[in-house]
This record gives structure tokens, C-alpha cells and sequence, in this order.
């Protein structure tokens, strides 16, 4: 019920930022936590980042934790990712996801949970 569409990713050297942004569309999006995920090829998606409907709540992955930030502007139907210090690892396309399911107000690890996602935006850090 929500459309996604990320945008911001890149080529960025080690020790550079970046900041993606998720544009939602359609009903829900000010009422349902948010995440974002990376995946690289032949591996499984996994979890970066996620923020309750309110963005008073947030959970980061430890490989994330003090370099990524996630917020979001209801308003705009907007959530963001600023990445600061990227590495090499951080490669990956990301991907932002709502969640509609379930308790969908409440922040979760599990990209099962999510139930809309948007078509991804590649991150490559170089070396």
C-alpha cells in the first residue's frame, strides 16, 4: 500500500558520506516503522537501520552504529540514511521498507516484517 522510491546512493571514497533518502506515496507511511536493508549479489538481504511511525525509536546494526543515522520527516513522507565514514563493506544496494503488518508502528530487524519495499539505490565505496 505504500510505493518506496530510494534515491541519494553512489560512488563515494572510504571516510566519505552519502545520504539516501526513501520518498513514500499512498496511505500508511506516517504510521508505520520504517527500515533500510543492503544486499549484496548471492547474499541475503540484511539489516542496516530502522525507525518506529514517531522516529523517536531507532535500531542500527552494529556494523552501522555511530556512523549511520536514520530519521524521517512524516511531512514528507520521507525517511533518510546519512552514512558518514563509509567503508569498503558498506557496499551494497540499499533498499528502505515499510512496515504494514502486524505491530507495524514498532521497529524490527526482520526484513520479513516489512511488507512494501522500494527498488533499491547502489552505495559503492571504493578502497
Amino acid at each position: 500500500q505504500v510505493q518506496l522510491v530510494e534515491s541519494g546512493g553512489g560512488l563515494v571514497q572510504a571516510g566519505g558520506s552519502l545520504r539516501l533518502s526513501c520518498a513514500a506515496s499512498g496511505r500508511g507511511f506516517s504510521s508505520s516503522a520504517m527500515g533500510w536493508f543492503r544486499q549484496t549479489p548471492g547474499k541475503e538481504r540484511e539489516f542496516v537501520a530502522a525507525i518506529n511511525w514517531t522516529g523517536y525509536t531507532t535500531s542500527y546494526a552494529d556494523s552501522v552504529k555511530g556512523r549511520f543515522t536514520i530519521s524521517r520527516d512524516n511531512a514528507k513522507n520521507t525517511v533518510y540514511l546519512q552514512m558518514n565514514s563509509l567503508k569498503p563493506e558498506d557496499t551494497a544496494v540499499y533498499y528502505c521498507a515499510a512496515r504494514a503488518t502486524g505491530r507495524a508502528a514498532v521497529v524490527s530487524r526482520r526484513a520479513a516484517d516489512f511488507g512494501d519495499w522500494g527498488q533499491g539505490t547502489q552505495v559503492t565505496v571504493s578502497s
